[in-house]
């Protein structure tokens, strides 16, 4: 594997959560792999002060509390991490971190290559890319400059074109990289080469063969610690208009006429591009809402959504949101896709099920099995077929079978956590896994008809802390003679159940 060239990589927000839980973790193994350069180094910037040898002590206790590390590997993975503290709203003050980058070029050879990580809360996404540039910190005459934006992107329409307008005063756009962890997962990935790849799926991936598509991003736990945020974004900005959109345009997409960033991203936002609006009278018969009520399940007892910490006891925010949607294309028109995501779910799952249409065979009839393809994206990243064989005995009865395969069958086979890839792809300068201004720009085109429907305090159903939503939602498809797939009929041992 092609290492990327010697790089600092500066993590805005280093004190907390994201920097601690995630990203440091990512750059430790990357190290640890062999898969970084020779000579990196990594800054972590915020307000909090810290020298180099407190911020690294406090990193190294992160590290070996939540796994297994090599001491010596530690230790040198540790050597190349510094820390400056700085007032990330004073603009005055980025005069230190340019200094502290011009000493770490020295030292490191990094020939001014610098990613910039913005691992802190929205209100800065505008501030620090503004007070980079007023330094010269976004110019690339000496070395390449990325910025890497965590999601949101935005509020809403209006504020996301806001801030892409903000982010390009001081980057340019292949100086940007909006990640989305999801497309960091391999099997996300792998939904693109299963269908180019193979000749014998292709030819099927379409409306004359595909009945309709499901998405789910089921989650078993609630908002936990995240109530304050949560209560202020709800199902469709956390989950749908980034995530969900993201992995049906991968279904959805075309293949492209090479596999570099530019291509891949065009298909993606033709797709975008082709969603059928959602009108008043559609949202009013396709979508549905809902929020979690407390219930007992398992013998234990569990909190509704207005009880958790940091949300309001009257919150008409959604924790679920179910839709009915079509990409009006010569590929995909008429065909339903189904997609749903909620918080108290009976499992954790995130998966694609693919709905062939039944044999047209007057032998089997409304009886015949379905043909589905399931694509497990996490936890149990797998691809499983279903179809119809014999039943054993007296009769051509046919049962359902399938056949599967689990990544975590590939024990020779190193898998890169979705951070760790798409960290590794943007030192590459590799941006084919992260949204262009467009696709972002897209997806909030389609979703801000949504955004406006459901301020209408009607338009929420309540669904018991450990079901699958409310039962509206099993009626957008029961009307058809459809049916959602359930991963675990009821609440399993673990937290999510297997393929």
């Amino acid at each position: 594997m092609v290492k990327p060239e010697n790089n600092c990589i500066v993590i805005f927000g280093a004190s907390g959560d994201l920097t601690h839980r995630k990203l440091i973790p990512a750059f430790y193994h990357l190290f640890a792999n062999g898969l970084l350069s020779e000579k990196f180094a990594i800054l972590g910037v915020s307000r909090t002060h810290y020298s180099d040898a407190e911020f690294q002590e406090k990193l190294k206790i992160s590290l070996t509390a939540n796994e297994k590390v090599d001491q010596q590997m530690l230790t040198e993975f540790l050597e190349r991490v510094h820390y400056q503290p700085i007032d990330t709203s004073d603009v005055d003050d980025y005069g230190k971190l340019k200094a502290r980058l011009d000493d770490i070029e020295q030292v490191y050879e990094t020939g001014g290559n610098t990613t910039f990580y913005l691992a802190t809360p929205p209100s800065l996404y505008s501030v620090i890319p503004t007070s980079l540039a007023a330094h010269g910190l976004n110019t690339e005459d000496n070395g390449w400059k990325r910025l890497i934006v965590e999601k949101p992107f935005g509020y809403d329409l209006a504020t996301a074109e806001q801030l892409d307008k903000t982010l390009h005063n001081a980057f340019q756009e292949h100086q940007i990289y909006r990640i989305d962890h999801y497309l960091g997962k391999e099997t996300v990935q792998n939904l693109l080469v299963f269908r180019f790849a193979n000749g014998m799926f292709e030819p099927l991936w379409n409306r004359n063969f595909i009945d309709y598509v499901e998405i789910t991003a089921a989650e078993f736990l609630g908002v936990e610690e995240r109530g304050g945020y949560y209560d202020g974004a709800g199902a469709v900005r956390d989950m749908f208009q980034n995530h969900l959109l993201q992995v049906l345009a991968m279904v959805g997409m075309e293949p492209p006429a090479v596999i570099n960033a530019d291509s891949m991203r065009n298909e993606v936002v033709k797709v975008l591009n082709s969603l059928q609006p959602l009108t008043e009278e559609k949202l009013k018969n396709n979508l549905v809402l809902g929020q979690y009520t407390e219930s007992d399940v398992r013998g234990a007892h569990l909190k509704g959504y207005r009880q958790e910490n940091g949300v309001a006891d009257d919150s008409r925010t959604e924790t679920y949101v179910g839709l009915k949607m079509f990409i009006d294309n010569w590929r995909w028109n008429g065909v339903p896709f189904y997609v749903r995501t909620g918080k108290r779910l009976p499992t954790r799952v995130t998966e694609v099920v693919i709905h062939f249409q039944k044999t047209p065979h007057p032998v089997f009839g409304a009886n015949a099995p379905e043909n589905k393809l399931i694509i497990r994206i996490q936890p149990d990243e797998g691809i499983q077929m279903s179809f119809g064989l014999k039943e054993p005995g007296a009769g051509f009865k046919a049962k359902e079978v399938s056949m599967d395969f689990h990544y975590d069958t590939l024990e020779e086979t190193q898998m890169l956590t979705a951070y760790e890839r798409l960290l590794l792809d943007s030192m590459k300068g590799d941006a084919t896994l992260f949204a262009r201004t467009d696709a972002v720009k897209a997806c909030w085109e389609f979703v801000q008809p949504i955004l406006e429907y459901k301020e209408n305090p009607e338009h929420l159903y309540g669904y018991a802390a450990g079901t699958w939503g409310p039962k509206e939602a099993d009626e957008l498809l029961n009307d058809e003679d459809r049916s959602w797939r359930f991963p675990c009929k009821n609440l399993a041992d673990t937290d999510y159940c297997e393929l």
